[in-house]
């Protein structure tokens, strides 16, 4: 495949973002850059992404097939990921995931034939205090139902795009994989702001009543622009010599 000449050009903004001699940690912005494109990652674009970074094709796909948000197979419009690790799966998120499985005709990692949506089961989504919990490229939705993860499958198969739990409208997923590699969503209205839930304000409000914060922690600490002294790292691989 023959990447546009915007991707090309988004590319090249991406590298330009880390400091000389760092531009390997450039990788996974360019991952989802590519996924923006394709809808997954495949062999033409580890090979575009090994060329851009001067590494092999080798170091693209272990980093590509280490993380699960990398697809290496095409993927539709709509991802549908429901947890069902220990505590999502106790409180209902296996029921979720099974009347989805029913209701799609497809297990986990399978797409519909109109491509519209692919199913998977997530091992965890950080977000146990809402258990259980989905997401639709991305984007949370908590608490869910069997009843709620289908009516929710149905409203993403008539073409609409439900407003997530946290607030945010969805997007495709090419749409999202291209704000991951660090480019805004434009859309009027897409992003929001939102408030943390009471699941996450009563963990909030337990750990000051204790006295419980992480020490020596400043937000406000300045990230350093160059390289450390004495870090022999960055791109290429003549740099990844003993």
């Amino acid at each position: 495949m023959t990447f546009s000449e915007s991707t090309r050009e988004r590319a090249r903004e991406i590298v330009a973002r880390y400091p000389e001699g760092r531009q390997r940690s450039a990788l996974l912005p360019l991952l989802h850059l590519v996924q923006s494109e394709e809808g997954y990652i495949s062999p033409d674009g580890i090979a575009f992404c090994a060329s851009v970074l001067g590494v092999t094709k080798a170091e693209v796909s272990a980093v590509a097939t280490f993380y699960t948000m990398y697809k290496r197979t095409p993927t539709g419009e709509w991802l549908i990921s429901v947890c069902t690790n220990t505590m999502c799966a106790s409180k209902g998120g296996e029921a979720a995931y099974q009347a989805l499985v029913e209701y799609l005709g497809v297990e986990h990692d399978g797409t519909t034939p109109d491509g519209k949506i692919t199913l998977e089961h997530a091992e965890c989504l950080a977000a146990c205090d809402y258990a259980p919990v989905m997401t639709v490229n991305h984007e949370y939705f908590d608490e869910v139902t069997p009843d709620m993860a289908v009516e929710l499958a149905k409203q993403l198969q008539a073409g609409e795009r439900p407003v997530s739990g946290r607030g945010a409208r969805l997007c495709g997923f090419k749409e999202i994989s291209l704000q991951l590699a660090g480019f805004p969503d434009e859309r009027r209205g897409a992003i929001t702001d939102g408030l943390p839930g009471e699941p996450t304000l009563a963990g909030n409000r337990l750990a000051e009543r204790h006295g419980i914060s992480v020490a020596g922690f400043d937000p406000d600490t300045p990230i350093p622009a160059t390289r450390p002294a004495g870090d022999a790292g960055g791109a290429g691989k003549e740099e990844a010599k003993p």
